[in-house]
């Protein structure tokens, strides 16, 4: 590192601190200051004690470890837990904004059916009757990676005997396809970073929206000698304070892994995995620096210095994001190096006939979801997935309105973070297994139920509410409630076996053919957690930290090199239409030199047709233009690869 982790936190605050000596931000500070003192729906608040309550957010998809200000019990801010290990006093620009979420005018009032208000008794009516019809045909989509509540709604499936439990696409689940489905693991993999003297972030963005990027920022300010090391397809965040960033195509990430595995192999390194020899041959004849670089692109010099630098750290560490193959090479590579990759065990069940988290993460969404019976819990598909989701009557939990509550034909309020009982049980990529939970710091404003205690009244399960099933978590993991509901953490310290794990040879063998679309220009979609998410749209404060590479006015910005804006007759501010998947955007253009020639790097997380004043009708949505194809290595679905063509407009 040019500039030290601490050094790089005070640049960055010295520098903001600078730019407000200028007359211009005053002016629109104040401005912005006046314009959000009067919005209408922020309540008045009331004179009494001031008190900062510990709980959990899940506003992001790895959930926040938070503390909750409040007045005479009326919430007005959030900010980071210092008691807490997966916070350490930070909080994401999401959960940041709890309060805004909480008090937003988009919040859903009373459940609806077909656009029309119904009490809860009605909809416990509608739905008993919908399951007796749906029979085995029925489906669950949740857009929480971290919580208990996932073991009811599975519960619910089983019982029905289904197996169509759906995670959003997500990192999680590309990790345990490959962890458990191709190399034969058990446990969830995690990294890290805070011990690691070197870094590789194979796709992974994790300073700015990969896993627990709270976690991730305190690990990386605290690690001040280790060196950190990013490859992808544009220098991110992320890429712009490490200390080397290798220019990776999203499609040639899992051969650009094996081509380092080639010179780590080469070093005479090995592991205990009865097809290592397989690997070994099949890497050496496969993935040689001369065959990598034709097939990805990827210098065979840059490939040699990675290597170079994991192989002379004590205690390295690969983080992988992207596809099954991606993360089954990342794996394989942190075998043979014996580094930070950590296997972190399963909490126990709370909820006896649910389903592990590996087999709620087995089904491919991207290959479609058809039920007769669907059940939506805080995910926008309508959204993210425009194409792959088909259900005869969707059931849609959510505490704001999005693209999929105003598509489904039953709504059901469920309580804000801020309001409910909550968990997170290890967020992906934390280091060890990590349990916290959260308890309500603020009454429901609205005629809202918590989807567990909905669920609960469907079907017995052994439990009268959803606090009972956490109460129940908590108690088989051998946490102390008290502590946790004080904002502590309870960390598991077990280590699954990892014996009849396999290098995945076979598989791998195949992943230097990178799978791309049919379009003239590769396409690298990247997530800003300011920008939002595909369960969240950017949240009231956030869109004052937009910059404008992403958002100018209400149009949507892309970024591309010199040399591909040349190549298809484009400047900077080129208003162009991308085409790709079964849908396009309309976009300006911004000349970025961290761009891969040939690539044309889009925002995640625009273009939605429901929400809020901040949110509604800023941009375009790029899932519409996404690829999904099927990885030659893996057989997985994948958006790894997506192409796109682009003209003038």
């Amino acid at each position: 590192m040019s500039v030290a982790r601490r050094a790089f936190i005070q640049m960055t605050v010295g520098a903001t601190a600078g730019i407000l000596f200028t007359p211009t931000v005053w002016t629109a500070l104040d401005d912005a200051s006046i314009w959000t003192q009067n919005w209408p729906w922020i309540p008045t608040l009331k004179y009494g004690e001031v008190k900062g309550i510990p709980t959990v957010s899940k506003i992001c998809e790895s959930g926040c470890a938070v503390k909750v200000r409040t007045v005479a019990g009326e919430a007005f801010g959030t900010e980071g837990n210092v008691d807490n290990p997966l916070s350490g006093g930070g909080i994401c620009p999401l959960c940041a904004n709890g309060v805004q979420t909480k008090n937003s005018p988009t919040r859903i009032k009373t459940p609806m059916l077909n656009g029309e208000s119904i009490t809860w008794e009605k909809a416990t009516e509608v739905v008993a009757e919908k399951l007796e019809a749906a029979g085995n045909r029925v489906a669950v989509i949740s857009g929480d990676q971290t919580g208990t509540i996932n073991e009811v709604l599975s519960a619910l499936l089983v019982d029905k005997g289904s197996d169509a439990f759906y995670a959003m696409p997500c990192d999680m689940q590309a990790a345990d396809k490959a962890w458990t489905g191709l190399m034969g693991g058990s446990g969830q993999v995690g990294y890290d970073m805070e011990s690691a003297d070197v870094v590789l972030l194979a796709g992974a963005d994790a300073l700015e929206s990969w896993g627990p990027t709270v976690a991730n920022l305190k690990a990386f300010a605290a690690n001040e000698g280790g060196k950190f090391i990013f490859a992808g397809p544009m220098q991110t965040k992320t890429a712009s304070v490490t200390s080397k960033w290798v220019p990776v195509p999203t499609e040639g990430m899992a051969a650009f892994t094996l081509g380092v595995c080639y010179h780590v192999l080469q070093a005479g390194k090995s592991v205990p995995a009865r097809d290592f020899d397989q690997f070994k041959a099949m890497v050496l004849s496969g993935y040689t620096p001369v065959k990598v670089e034709a097939a990805t692109g990827v210098k065979a010099s840059d490939m040699a210095e990675v290597a170079k630098l994991l192989l002379a750290a004590e205690n390295p560490v690969v983080v992988p994001g992207g596809s099954v193959a991606a993360h089954a090479a990342a794996f394989a590579l942190n075998l043979l190096l014996g580094g930070g990759m950590n296997i972190l065990p399963e909490f126990g069940k709370a909820v006896e006939t649910a389903m592990t988290r590996s087999e709620m993460l087995k089904q491919d969404i991207l290959q479609g979801v058809e039920a007769d019976l669907l059940f939506v819990y805080e995910a926008n598909p309508t959204y993210a997935l425009t194409e792959q989701v088909k259900a005869g009557f969707t059931v849609a939990f959510d505490s704001v309105n999005t693209e999929t509550t105003a598509a489904a034909d039953l709504v059901l309020p469920t309580p804000h973070p801020y309001e409910r009982y909550d968990d997170l049980v290890s967020p992906y990529g934390v280091a060890a297994a990590t349990y916290s939970m959260g308890a309500p710091v603020a009454k429901p404003i609205y005629d809202v139920m918590n989807a567990g205690d909905f669920v609960l009244g469907l079907i017995d399960l052994g439990f009268e509410s959803f606090q009972e099933v956490i109460e129940a978590k908590v108690g088989v993991i051998g946490a102390d409630l008290d502590e946790l509901t004080e904002g502590a953490a309870y960390i598991l310290e077990e280590t699954p076996d990892m014996s009849g794990v396999i290098l995945a040879a076979n598989v791998l063998s195949r992943a230097a053919v990178p799978v791309k679309g049919t379009g003239a220009v590769s396409l690298a979609p990247y997530t800003m957690l300011n920008v939002g998410t595909a369960n969240q749209a950017t949240t009231p404060n956030a869109p004052c930290t937009i910059s404008n590479n992403q958002l100018l006015g209400d149009n949507m910005v892309v970024m591309m090199a010199s040399v591909t804006a040349k190549k298809l007759g484009v400047n900077v501010g080129s208003k162009v239409k991308l085409s790709g998947g079964n849908g396009d955007c309309e976009a300006l253009v911004q000349i970025f030199e961290g761009v891969l020639p040939g690539v044309v790097a889009a925002p995640l997380g625009m273009g939605h047709t429901v929400g809020d004043e901040f949110s509604k009708g800023k941009g375009d949505n790029v899932y519409k233009i996404l690829t999904v194809s099927s990885e030659a290595a893996t057989g997985a679905s994948t958006w790894a690869g997506s192409t796109v063509n682009i003209a003038k407009i």
